[in-house]
């Protein structure tokens, strides 16, 4: 079944390589961690994902170094614990840093008490903006993409007390366009022809405006 992948950092462990890693941290290279636990170097590809990005001085530390010396490694909002020839990282505590590292490839924005207000692409905006005009909130348009679409939702998720912060990362843009459209097309049909208020006659400019984006007049 197509559909959003959710990784939520407050249950996900990320698993790395203890040799790619102390390899990584030696080459005195920036790098990159990714949410499958791949090591990558500068240019990192644009849809890479990340837990962490950066540089760490080189230590003394070799693949039969006691464990203890992983601890704190990348700060003290990781938790890192090493497994045999794996290294398992907790980063939920570093949510703040990892939306940094990522934010700006995110298709929608999350993370803050206000909820969602646009997309970051043009196109998909386009139909978000239009759909408001009919009482079709961000928030149902972006649980619709995540029901029909692949990609991530990037989130910290708790579940007592209640908690949610999350990026949201679309693979193909240009399918979530084509769906997301005719999706709120027919919402919006419907609610022309069910709701007295949006009858043609009753629209505002701004609302006939939408309702011809959609091809609904």
């Amino acid at each position: 079944m197509i559909m959003m992948k959710k990784f939520n950092l407050q249950h996900e462990v990320v698993v790395v390589s203890k040799q790619e890693l102390l390899h990584a941290i030696n080459s005195s290279r920036p790098f990159a961690i990714s949410l499958d636990g791949t090591i990558c170097y500068e240019p990192f590809e644009p849809n890479t994902l990340s837990i962490f990005q950066g540089t760490l001085a080189p230590k003394p530390i070799t693949l039969t170094t006691s464990s203890s010396a992983f601890e704190g490694l990348f700060g003290s909002h990781y938790l890192v614990l090493e497994d045999g020839n794996r290294i398992l990282i907790r980063a939920s505590g570093a949510w703040s840093q990892i939306i940094g590292y990522n934010f700006s490839k995110a298709d929608y924005d999350d993370t803050t008490a206000d909820g969602i207000a646009d997309f970051s692409d043009k196109a998909l905006e386009e139909i978000g903006w239009h759909a408001t005009e009919f009482g079709i909130s961000y928030r149902e348009m972006t649980e619709y993409l995540e029901s029909a679409c692949e990609g991530v939702l990037l989130c910290v998720e708790i579940d007592t007390p209640y908690q949610f912060s999350g990026l949201g990362f679309l693979h193909d843009r240009t399918h979530a366009k084509e769906v997301l459209f005719q999706w709120c097309k027919a919402r919006i049909a419907l609610i022309m022809q069910s709701d007295c208020d949006f009858a043609i006659e009753r629209l505002t400019d701004d609302e006939e405006d939408a309702a011809r984006f959609f091809g609904l007049l």
